[in-house]
């Protein structure tokens, strides 16, 4: 049999393993760190559980789909809780807006904030479904090694009903003037890399899967999801090695003939790089085997990157969901110093993960635990002191939105932001979140899955196609799985 290496356990890696595993390949996975998830990995403090990375299950149908493919169904490994209200938005102390699971409640929702809007709200939600299913179904499990991948009939046919050419920005005002709908509608795409002026509005799509397809909860937390694929590709064969660096890759003239973890030469017929692609190109590569020059990476688009509070607090609050976002300052401002002007933000939004409102089992009882997460652009200087500055400006703000005292029931506080998304995944730039989803950064024209200097070496996860998420990492390890079989069977 053929043997794999896959470097890294995230998503990508861990789906690209358990379909390479499937087809027969003897694969082995290394892992830097000391548990499985990449990204998506845990830790337990205190009695306080804390999904490091991940905290929206969306897209229910993807993780249905890959778990179908080895004949398996999410519920063998986690149980999943659809949350409503899915979420809470915070405009101001006194004002809150609560958005309720199914179409017929957001559809009241709509009409009360803007009458008449329900109409349009089902119009626009029944465009993003069109784009969903093409694209989720068809789109994103294109490889983007040729631009004949696009001549599909339907894509062809479908392709101005994808809106790919107009931003988001102008395409939800046609439909929509309210403030908070068109503010409640652009919120999904912050992450995508890109302000939603610039952003194209092929990404409605995220939008139908928010309202239709729902916000839900693996119980116990997003590293199930991880337990359970890993629990999976155990099954199916897959070696795992923990702690484990991948120092260099080893080549000759075309061909990488292994790589060299913790000191020790280890031999693959391929390697799967799972791992930060530009780390693994601009380090564990030689200069003449890199596809594309540091010039390259630096003109490259990237999605934010974060500071991220993990919080345990010694009592119940009040003025929280299980999520819960916090519009109170400047949208355009913050989305501004992320992407346009890049600097730390001068007043900035933020998001907050409760798990313990949905889940006792990850907080000591009567206690709760918090994520705190503001967006921020990749690449700035990562200091002790502006953490600090941020972690007390907005402790001070939650206070004030939520009305009660919280600094001084903090018993667990842990910051995570640029130098340690590098230190622990090598990410470039300290991002968080991978390639941004530009226009210019779409399909064919993103790094691509294979290395066209190194004939065994495949590519997959965030700074590849299909993009950043949690499901299109999962889709991307299915989609260079299935590139490196192609290969393997033709060289047979």
């Amino acid at each position: 049999m053929k043997t794999v290496a896959v470097i890294g356990s995230g998503f990508s890696g861990l789906s690209a393993a358990c379909h390479l595993a499937k087809a027969g390949f003897t694969v082995t996975v290394f892992e830097k760190n000391s548990t499985p998830g990449g990204r998506a990995r845990k830790f337990e403090a205190q009695g306080f559980t804390f999904d490091m990375g991940p905290s929206w299950y969306w897209m229910p149908d993807v993780f249905e789909k890959f778990f179908a493919a080895f004949g398996k169904k999410p519920s063998d490994y986690y149980t999943l809780e659809r949350l409503n209200p899915s979420y809470r938005i915070y405009y101001s102390a006194d004002d809150q807006l609560d958005v309720p699971a199914g179409i017929e409640a957001l559809c009241a929702l709509f009409e009360k904030l803007e009458p008449g809007s329900s109409k349009n709200f089902l119009k626009f939600l029944d465009e993003g479904k069109f784009k969903y299913e093409l694209g989720i179904n068809k789109l994103v499990y294109k490889p983007g090694q040729s631009l004949l991948e696009l001549a599909d009939p339907k894509v062809l046919t479908g392709v101005f009903r994808l809106h790919v050419f107009q931003s988001i920005s102008t395409y939800i005002r046609k439909y929509f003037k309210e403030k908070k709908l068109i503010q409640l509608l652009e919120f999904p795409v912050l992450f995508l890399g890109a302000t939603p002026q610039n952003t194209p509005a092929l990404y409605s799509l995220m939008n139908y899967a928010d309202m239709a397809l729902g916000t839900w909860y693996p119980q116990g937390g997003m590293n199930k999801i991880i337990e359970g694929m890993v629990q999976l590709a155990t099954s199916l064969g897959v070696k795992f090695e923990f702690n484990s660096t991948v120092q260099q890759l080893e080549l000759n003239a075309v061909k990488a003939k292994g790589l060299i973890v913790n000191d020790r030469f280890r031999a693959f017929d391929f390697i799967v790089a799972g791992a930060d692609y530009h780390h693994v190109e601009q380090t564990l590569l030689p200069e003449k085997f890199r596809r594309y020059t540091q010039a390259y990476w630096n003109s490259r688009t990237l999605a934010p990157s974060s500071l991220i509070f993990y919080l345990g607090i010694n009592k119940k609050l009040n003025g929280l969901l299980h999520h819960t976002l916090f519009f109170d300052q400047d949208f355009g401002r913050h989305a501004e110093e992320i992407y346009e002007r890049p600097q730390w933000p001068t007043s900035p939004q933020f998001y907050i993960s409760c798990t313990s409102k949905t889940d006792p089992t990850v907080a000591p009882a009567g206690h709760e635990n918090l994520m705190i997460l503001m967006p921020v652009a990749p690449g700035l200087p990562d200091t002790a002191q502006t953490r600090e500055k941020y972690f007390n400006l907005i402790i001070e703000r939650l206070e004030k939105l939520t009305g009660q005292s919280l600094k001084e029931n903090i018993v667990f506080n842990r910051s995570y932001a640029h130098n340690d998304f590098t230190a622990d995944y090598n990410a470039f730039k300290g991002n968080a979140y991978g390639l941004a989803n530009t226009l210019r950064q779409t399909a064919n024209l993103k790094p691509a899955i294979k290395n066209k200097k190194v004939n065994n070496l495949f590519y997959t996860g965030q700074l590849t196609v299909p993009g950043p998420g949690v499901p299109p990492s999962i889709i991307s390890g299915q989609v260079v799985a299935g590139e490196l079989i192609k290969q393997a069977t033709s060289e047979a």
